[in-house]
């Protein structure tokens, strides 16, 4: 009899796990916002719940997918291995798609020749960098991609409030942080291949001020901002 309630139990924990492992890998998974770029839609300290799954499952380890259900969108917000070190994961809005031609001018995004409508984008330093060239021939235009698409700008703070124009290549998107004036994004190490993304957030379910300290508790947890709902624009 106890031989077999301990069976039981084993058998129970083992489910259990298995079932931790499988929506882990393939459903949700938290994150925590570790910096100010996404500002003020996420803040440092969030609690983010991602759906893993809209992006295509993958098989854990190994980078394969399969089953995407869902493309990223303009002003949609995405998690993402960070393709010049891929052990870390980034959260930033989607702005441009595949074939965009992307530009800013003195800190305003245009999207094909239109400026893009960005409620949710900061602008905190007054300051505007001026170009880093003059794009105004084709042959510049082509060296100005080149040295985008392999990461010549990610020391570079004149990209910031003055870029482009650069068109996204198939297969990935440009992504920028809304603190726009304190974000390392695609301006800087380029574009992201859609491999690369992990998930989207939906829910902050935590929140914690990183800036208060540990015994003023009533202060240091941001219950404003417990279950609330991530909108992507």
């Amino acid at each position: 009899m106890e031989k077999s309630k301990l069976k039981r139990n084993i058998e129970s924990i083992i489910w259990t796990i298995v079932i931790v492992f499988l929506l882990r890998a393939f459903v949700v998974q938290g994150y925590v916002i570790p910096s100010g770029s996404m500002e003020d839609t996420l803040l440092p300290g969030d609690f983010v719940l991602a759906a893993k799954f809209v992006y295509g499952l993958e098989i854990p380890y190994t980078g394969v997918k399969f089953f995407q259900f869902y493309k990223p969108k303009r002003q949609n917000i995405v998690i993402f291995l960070f393709p010049v070190d891929k052990h870390r994961d980034f959260v930033k809005r989607c702005i441009g798609l595949p074939g965009d031609t992307i530009q800013i001018i003195n800190k305003v995004v245009y999207i094909n020749g239109e400026p893009l409508d960005e409620p949710y984008a900061v602008h905190k330093d007054p300051n505007v960098f001026p170009p880093l060239v003059k794009v105004d021939a084709p042959f510049k235009q082509k060296m100005y991609q080149e040295a985008w698409i392999e990461g010549k700008f990610i020391n570079e703070d004149r990209v910031r409030d003055n870029f482009g124009p650069v068109v996204v290549p198939e297969n990935h998107i440009f992504v920028m942080g809304d603190n726009r004036d304190y974000s390392f994004d695609s301006r800087f190490w380029g574009p992201v291949p859609m491999k690369l993304l992990k998930g989207a957030p939906l829910i902050i379910y935590f929140s914690i001020d990183p800036e208060q300290p540990v015994w003023k508790l009533w202060k240091k947890i941001r219950f404003r901002r417990l279950f609330k709902i991530v909108l992507t624009a």
